[in-house]
């Protein structure tokens, strides 16, 4: 017979994993938004990334993967690859207790005051069937 040790925190922690949700975001920006982006300076690039930072802190431990800018995407099909033409351009993961939750994370987002056309999707994460 084996007998495990567990913290109160780890209980808490694994509580509390099973009560939010995790939530995929996604950032959607034309092609003027990243062109502008490659003529920025350095430090035009971190003054830019201010808001993320503040958004970011917002969130606190919601946010659990500040996630990274995308790029050189391909898309796969049966018969071959090509490149892709979405404009997804970065992601995000959220943790919270329902969309709504998420979606309210998401208001008055830096992101989307970049630039013209830039919105943002977010999805949530489904158990896989059978799992």
């Amino acid at each position: 017979k084996q007998t495990f040790l567990i913290s109160r925190s780890t209980v808490l922690s694994m509580t509390s994993r099973r009560l939010t949700k995790k939530f995929i975001v996604l950032y959607h920006s034309p092609q003027t938004a990243l062109d502008k982006m490659e003529d920025a300076s350095p430090e035009e690039m971190k003054k830019g990334m201010e808001p993320w930072m503040e958004w970011a802190k917002k969130c606190g431990d919601k946010l659990l993967d500040m996630g990274a800018p995308l790029g050189n995407g391909q898309k796969i099909k049966k018969d071959g690859s090509s490149t892709s033409d979405s404009d997804v351009n970065g992601f995000s993961i959220l943790q919270a207790k329902d969309m709504d939750e998420a979606v309210s994370l998401l208001q008055g987002h830096p992101h989307l005051d970049w630039a013209h056309g830039c919105s943002i999707e977010v999805f949530e994460e489904l158990p896989m069937p059978g799992m």
